[in-house]
């Protein structure tokens, strides 16, 4: 609940001195007991427990630990979120802008890009968005284009844990909402889009 980042299996094995396969087995335990589906023992005494016949209890918590990003964390729960986030946010009005939106969706679709590419396929200048957005941690330096020396962006893993996903595949198709595009994808460098 401390950590700034989701924790891999292997770094809660190295901090409980247990092996990966005990803590993953524990993880998904721990995941499903939140979720509200706890297993009685036959000598659980407790008369919640002792009221449902088939052995599970259906009540799930107020939060959630989730696999995502690489790693694990705990949430709180969707429907908890208004409540939560008005302790969390109070005070904090810290919204990207409309060009920061445009330009990480840019970047989370063409990665790894070039500052320069993604100014030409927004058609303007994006050197101060791209400031913005990496220090909010979003984006990070991949390394150079080979070609032209470019420093090339990606997202984060922040990026993946703020969407909920846990890999850029997972990002919606944007095909299904831009019609009349059939054959576009000989205008693009294979394997890029």
């Amino acid at each position: 609940m401390v950590i700034d980042q989701p924790a891999t299996a292997v770094e809660l094995a190295a901090g409980l001195n247990l092996t990966v396969d005990v803590v993953e087995g524990l993880l998904a335990e721990l995941q499903r007991e939140y979720n509200g589906y706890t297993v009685n023992a036959p000598d659980v005494d407790d008369a919640s427990f002792a009221s449902n016949s088939a052995g599970f209890s259906a009540t799930a918590r107020g939060f959630e630990l989730r696999s995502i990003a690489g790693g694990w964390r705990i949430y709180s729960r969707a429907e908890f979120a208004d409540i939560v986030g008005g302790f969390v946010l109070e005070g904090q009005t810290a919204r990207l802008t409309q060009a920061a939106l445009e330009t990480l969706a840019v970047i989370a679709y063409r990665q790894p890009v070039s500052r320069a590419r993604v100014s030409a396929i927004r058609g303007v200048n994006v050197d101060s968005v791209v400031r913005t957005l990496t220090q909010r941690g979003l984006i990070e330096d991949s390394g150079t284009d080979p070609e032209s020396g470019a420093i090339l962006y990606r997202t984060t893993s922040y990026f993946l844990e703020r969407m909920g996903i846990g890999s850029v595949a997972e990002l919606p198709q944007l095909s299904p909402h831009l019609p009349g595009l059939e054959g576009i994808e000989e205008f693009y460098d294979s394997g890029r889009m």
